[in-house]
């Protein structure tokens, strides 16, 4: 059912998409956005890992420098019949952790200092196996192109705003003035907002999912859950450098959201996700 729901909202981005290219432009205009989102996703395909660690200053590790984070990782990935992931330090204090890569052969797990120094082992294991279940699930490229076509949007009502300053109101191609302002303010205004709801939906069932999965990797959902209340009050106290744009990579928001912005989180409440977890049998 996540996945028919993960597919559905994909759909409706994409159609988001064509359809703000064909208002502009017609049905070239849409072939224009459908082309320029799927070149926009061929580039994430390719280089979003190696951007987003680079971004995060995340040094490689391997099993000499870190045996037990390595043993539990193989494990895990074995247990999951994965391939062994490459494994990442992030030098921050902030606890969370965050799974990357297009595919399984191509994927990186990484943490931060941070969550190392407050996760005892059964709280560490849960938390890896949580990422490799976004592995497993290809989470990783879903939420990747989902940034890509939200972020696509989001540009395109950029690109409306300077138009509309410069003169893009007038009548084209037998439209009205009013039709025009009305349909700028929705480029503007609705849009954007669409996208970034649509692309909160999926983000918030990719993790119930990741937590769902983790949890029967892990076999037990105790240590997930413990970790996740860790970890969120670690966020809190140490709020994480964090750029918006990757924000939905994380266990838990690494940006500091409280009120209205909390509504507009790219994860789902950390209460909600523990009771999930507290209610599985395994």
């Amino acid at each position: 059912m996540n996945y028919i729901k993960t597919g559905l909202l994909l759909i409706a981005l994409t159609m988001l998409l064509v359809w703000i290219g064909g208002y502009f432009g017609g049905n070239i205009g849409a072939i224009y956005a459908f082309i320029f989102a799927f070149i926009m996703n061929v580039g994430a395909f390719w280089f979003s890992d190696k951007i987003v660690l680079a971004m995060y200053k995340a040094k490689e590790i391997n099993e000499s420098e870190s045996p037990e984070l390595y043993n539990m990782a193989r494990e895990l990935t074995q247990s999951a019949k994965l391939p062994m992931p490459r494994l990442y330090i992030v030098p921050q204090n902030s606890p969370n952790a965050f799974a990357t890569g297009r595919s399984p052969s191509h994927a990186a797990v990484c943490v931060t200092q941070g969550i190392l120094n407050i996760l005892n082992r059964e709280e560490l294991k849960g938390v890896i196996a949580h990422e490799l279940s976004h592995i497993k699930n290809r989470d990783t490229l879903i939420m990747t192109v989902t940034a890509t076509i939200a972020g696509a949007i989001t540009m395109l009502a950029y690109w409306a705003r300077w138009a509309a300053m410069f003169g893009g109101f007038g009548g084209r191609g037998g439209r009205s003035r009013n039709g025009n302002v009305i349909g700028y303010i929705f480029m503007l205004i609705v849009a954007p907002i669409a996208a970034m709801l649509i692309q909160l939906a999926i983000s918030r069932t990719r993790e119930y999912s990741a937590d769902k999965r983790g949890a029967y990797m892990a076999g037990t959902p105790s240590g997930l859950a413990q970790a996740l209340l860790k970890l969120e009050k670690g966020a809190r106290a140490y709020p994480m450098q964090a750029n918006h744009s990757t924000a939905h990579l994380f266990i838990v928001n690494p940006l500091r959201g409280q009120g209205l912005a909390a509504l507009f989180s790219t994860h789902p409440p950390v209460q909600e996700r523990v009771k999930r977890l507290q209610n599985i049998n395994l």
